[in-house]
C-alpha cells in the first residue's frame, strides 16, 4: 500500500468518525442483544442495556482479530485506500444506520459499513478495487447467519421441549427465567466479539494507508480497547425502538424461547467470529426469533414482519454503497 500524506487533524478526525460508527453499531444493534430479555420479563431495559454493555467490552479478552482481519484486508485493495474512501465508508454507512433506527428497521450495521467500503472503493477505482473472495464470503453469510440461527434456534427449542416434557410451566418459566442471564450474556459476548472488529478494521486500514503502522504490524492495543469501549457505551444508551420489533412483533416470546433464540444466535456469532466472518447479528438474532416461533407452530410467526426485515437486509448494501460513493465525492471537495 502507497503511503498517503495525511494531515494529523484529517487522521485524528476519521478515526473519531469510525468510533462513531461504532458507538451508532451498539446503539442500533443494542435491541437484538436485550429484546428477548426484556420482551420477556426477565430484565428491565435499564438492567439489560448495562449487562450487554459489560458483555460487550468483556469480549475483548476472548476473540481473537479474525474479523478485523477481514475488513481491513480482505474487501477492497488496500492500495486505493485514502482518506476519501474511509470518509465515503463511513459517512454512508452511519447515514444508512441512522434511518434505519429512526424508522425502527433493525437492519444490520455491518452490512451497512461493507455496502460503505464498496461504494467508495467503486467510486474511485471501479468494481476491479473490490476483493471477491473477502465479499463472497461477507454477502454469503447474509443467507447463513439468519439460516444458521433458525436452524439452532430451533434446535434448542425442540431440544428443551423434549427434555422438559414432564415438567410444569410454573417450573419451566422459573429456571428459564434464571437461565435466560446467561443465555443474553453470551449473545452480547459475540455481538461485541463481532462488531467492534468491524471499526478496528476501519481504522486499521487508515492507519496503514497513513504510515502510521504498516501491514505486517499487528493492530495496535489503543486501538482495540477504543473500539470496544465505543460499542459498549452505544449499547449502554441502547436502541428503544428496534427492542419492541424484535421482541414483540416477529414472534411473542416466553423465557424458554428467549432462552433457545439467544443460545442459537450465540452459536452462530461464536462460530462466524472464529471464521473471521463479519456476520449481522440483527440478522443471526432474528433467524434464531422465527426458528424459535416456528418450532412452536408456524402461525406463531408474523410472517409480514420478517418479510419487511428481509426487505430491509436485501437493500442495506446497495444503499449504503450508493450514500457512500456520494459521500467519498463530497470528501474529495471538503478534506
Amino acid at each position: 500500500m502507497q503511503t498517503l500524506q495525511i494531515s494529523i487533524y484529517v487522521l485524528g478526525f476519521l478515526i473519531l468518525l469510525a468510533l462513531l460508527f461504532d458507538f451508532m453499531n451498539g446503539f442500533h444493534d443494542a435491541a437484538n442483544a436485550i429484546a428477548t430479555v426484556v420482551s420477556t420479563g426477565v430484565l428491565r431495559p435499564q438492567t439489560a442495556v448495562m449487562m450487554a454493555a459489560f458483555f460487550n467490552f468483556v469480549a475483548i479478552f476472548i476473540f481473537h482479530l479474525k474479523v478485523a482481519t477481514t475488513v481491513g484486508k480482505g474487501t477492497i485493495d488496500p492500495n486505493v485506500v485514502d482518506h476519501y474512501v474511509v470518509f465515503g465508508a463511513l459517512v454512508g454507512a452511519i447515514a444508512w444506520n441512522a434511518i434505519t433506527w429512526y424508522y425502527g428497521i433493525p437492519s444490520s450495521s455491518s452490512h451497512a459499513l461493507i455496502g460503505g467500503l464498496v461504494g467508495a472503493a467503486v467510486a474511485k477505482a471501479g468494481t476491479g478495487s473490490l476483493v471477491a473472495s473477502g465479499l463472497i464470503k461477507t454477502i454469503s453469510f447474509i443467507v447463513l447467519s439468519p439460516l444458521l440461527g433458525f436452524i439452532f434456534g430451533t434446535m434448542m427449542m425442540v431440544l428443551v421441549s423434549w427434555l422438559f416434557v414432564r415438567s410444569t410451566p410454573g417450573k419451566v418459566d422459573k429456571w428459564f427465567r434464571r437461565l435466560q442471564l446467561i443465555s443474553a450474556s453470551m449473545y452480547s459476548l459475540g455481538h461485541g466479539g463481532n462488531d467492534a472488529q468491524k471499526t478496528m478494521g476501519i481504522i486499521w486500514m487508515l492507519l496503514i494507508a497513513a504510515g502510521v503502522t504498516t501491514a505486517k504490524d499487528p493492530l495496535p492495543l489503543w486501538v482495540i480497547i477504543c473500539c470496544y469501549m465505543a460499542i459498549g457505551l452505544g449499547t449502554l444508551f441502547g436502541g428503544w425502538r428496534i427492542v419492541k420489533t424484535m421482541g414483540q412483533k416477529i414472534t411473542k416470546l416466553k423465557p424458554v424461547g428467549g432462552f433457545c433464540a439467544e443460545t442459537g444466535g450465540a452459536i452462530t456469532l461464536f462460530v462466524a467470529t472464529a471464521l473471521g466472518v463479519p456476520v449481522s447479528t440483527t440478522h443471526t438474532i432474528t433467524g434464531a426469533i422465527v426458528g424459535v416461533g416456528s418450532a412452536r407452530k408456524m402461525s406463531a410467526v408474523r410472517w409480514g414482519v420478517a418479510g419487511n426485515i428481509v426487505w430491509a437486509w436485501i437493500f442495506t448494501i446497495p444503499a449504503s454503497a450508493f450514500m457512500a460513493a456520494i459521500a467519498w465525492w463530497i470528501g474529495t471537495l471538503i478534506l
